[in-house]
């Protein structure tokens, strides 16, 4: 795993909503994303140009020209968060982290098929 997937910010709740609203109308200019944020947050247009500006400096999103964009999009932001979570806690075994996960939830038979399916196509790219 390589340097920006350890160190990578952790948003809390109030900061993913915002970085969701980031990721549901991207590019967005700075402008309107300020009215999004004073309408579903709550937020005061300096709160907006703080949060984006702290979520800048973490590599996640980038504001040029009053333009905001991901520099991670959702999918890789939460892939590597995944991938944090299961080396911090489970030494990097992602079989272990199935097995913890599986012990608390009976899997159905559509997620394991699904499992195994993601297993396979893993196994034909490696």
């Amino acid at each position: 795993m390589d340097k920006t997937q350890v160190d990578l910010y952790h948003m809390g709740a109030v900061e993913s909503k915002f970085a969701e609203i980031i990721w549901d109308r991207e590019p967005i200019s700075s402008g309107e994303l300020v009215k999004l944020a004073k309408d579903r947050l709550e937020w005061k247009k300096s709160t907006t140009y703080t949060v984006l500006h702290k979520l800048c400096d973490k590599g996640i999103f980038k504001n040029e020209s009053s333009v905001v964009t991901s520099v991670l999009n959702r999918e890789q932001y939460y892939g590597r968060q995944s991938k944090q979570f299961v080396s911090e806690t489970f030494s990097g075994s992602l079989p272990r982290f199935i097995a913890a996960f599986a012990g608390e939830e009976k899997l159905t038979k559509k997620e394991i098929a699904s499992l195994k399916a993601l297993l396979e196509e893993y196994e034909k790219e490696g």
